[in-house]
C-alpha cells in the first residue's frame, strides 16, 4: 500500500507579530523563519511520518536543493517531483500572531506549471491499495484523480484552498472529501443536494472532526485534545496526511481520526510547518499520556 501526493511544494517565509495587520497598515515583525512548507508537502511528510510509504507528485523550481533533501529526510520519495527551469519554487509568506493564528499569501511558481501527461504517466505504478492525495494548490488535480479512480485506488481531495470550481471539476472522481468547517459551509452553499462521495471529513478546530459515512449515513466523532498552541500552521495537513496513513495501514475510521486529531494537536503545539509535523512515535506517546 502506498500513499502518492499530488501536492504543492512551498518555501514558507514566516513572519511572527504582536497581530495580524489591519487594511493599510504596516507592523514590524518580531522575529522571522525560513521553512518547509505547502499544504502538499506537509501531508506527504505527516503521512511519510505517520509511518506510510508515500511518494510526493509535484513540481519545485531549478534550485533550493534543500527542499528535496528535507523531504527525503522526512522519508517521502521525491522521484516524481520535476525541477522546472524557469519556474520558481512555489512559496508563502505568512503572518503569525501570538494567538497562533495566522494569515497567509501563497505564489504558486512550479506548483501551477505540471505536465498533465508526465502527472498521469506516474500514477501508472499505482495499485487499488493504495491512496492518492490531493489538494487546490497544483494544476492537475482531475487527470491525477481519474487515474487513480480507474485503478481502484482511493482518492482524499482536500478541498483547500477552497474553489468552488475546482471542487465541482474534481468530486465525481473522489472517495473522501476533506475540508474544514468553514470550507464546508461554503460547498453545501455551492454544490446542495447529495454529494457524489463515500465520505466527508469535516475539521473543526478546538471542537474536533467528525467523518460522515455518506454510503450508511453513520457519522463518527472525534474531540481535539487540549493543548496550549504555538502555531496553527500545517495543523490540517497533519490531521490529513496522519488519517490518509491510518487508512493505508488498515485503521478504521474511529482510529484513524483519533490518530490524526493527536497528530494534530501536537503539531500546534511547536512553531513551523512541515518540520514541526510529529513522528508517529510521538503520536503514540501523547495518545498512551491521554485519560482513559
Amino acid at each position: 500500500m502506498v500513499i502518492w501526493n499530488l501536492g504543492s511544494i512551498n518555501i514558507d517565509h514566516v513572519y511572527h507579530l504582536d497581530s495580524l495587520p489591519r487594511p493599510g497598515e504596516t507592523l514590524a515583525s518580531r522575529a522571522y523563519a525560513q521553512g518547509l512548507g505547502g499544504k502538499g508537502a506537509n501531508q506527504s511528510i505527516a503521512a511519510a511520518r505517520a509511518g506510510a510509504v508515500t511518494h510526493h507528485l509535484g513540481a519545485m523550481g531549478a534550485g533550493d536543493p534543500w527542499v528535496a533533501e528535507r523531504l527525503a529526510a522526512a522519508g517521502v520519495d521525491g522521484t516524481g517531483i520535476a525541477r522546472l527551469a524557469g519556474e520558481v519554487t512555489g512559496h508563502a509568506v505568512i503572518l503569525l500572531d501570538r494567538e497562533a493564528e495566522n494569515a497567509i499569501v501563497i505564489h504558486p511558481g512550479a506548483n501551477r506549471a505540471l505536465d498533465e501527461d508526465a502527472l498521469v504517466s506516474s500514477l501508472s505504478a499505482m495499485a487499488p491499495s493504495d491512496t492518492l492525495l490531493i489538494q487546490n494548490e497544483t494544476n492537475g488535480q482531475v487527470a491525477a484523480a481519474q487515474a487513480a479512480q480507474a485503478r481502484g485506488a482511493r482518492v482524499i481531495y482536500s478541498a483547500a484552498p477552497f474553489d468552488l470550481d475546482a471542487v465541482r471539476a474534481v468530486l465525481a472522481h473522489v472517495t473522501i472529501l476533506a475540508m474544514n468547517a468553514g470550507e464546508a459551509q461554503q460547498l453545501f452553499a455551492g454544490v446542495p443536494g447529495d454529494l457524489p462521495v463515500q465520505g466527508l471529513l469535516i475539521t473543526r478546530g478546538s471542537e474536533g472532526a467528525e467523518y460522515r459515512d455518506l454510503a450508511t449515513g453513520q457519522v463518527h466523532h472525534q474531540p481535539a485534545f487540549r493543548v496550549a498552541p504555538v502555531d496553527t500552521t500545517a495543523a490540517g495537513d497533519t490531521f490529513a496526511g496522519y488519517f490518509a496513513a491510518g487508512l493505508d495501514g488498515g485503521a478504521d475510521i474511529p482510529a484513524a481520526l483519533r490518530l490524526a486529531s493527536a497528530a494534530a494537536a501536537l503539531k500546534v503545539t511547536r512553531a513551523g510547518a512541515g518540520d514541526a509535523i510529529p513522528t508517529r512515535a510521538e503520536v503514540e506517546a501523547f495518545l498512551a499520556a491521554q485519560p482513559a
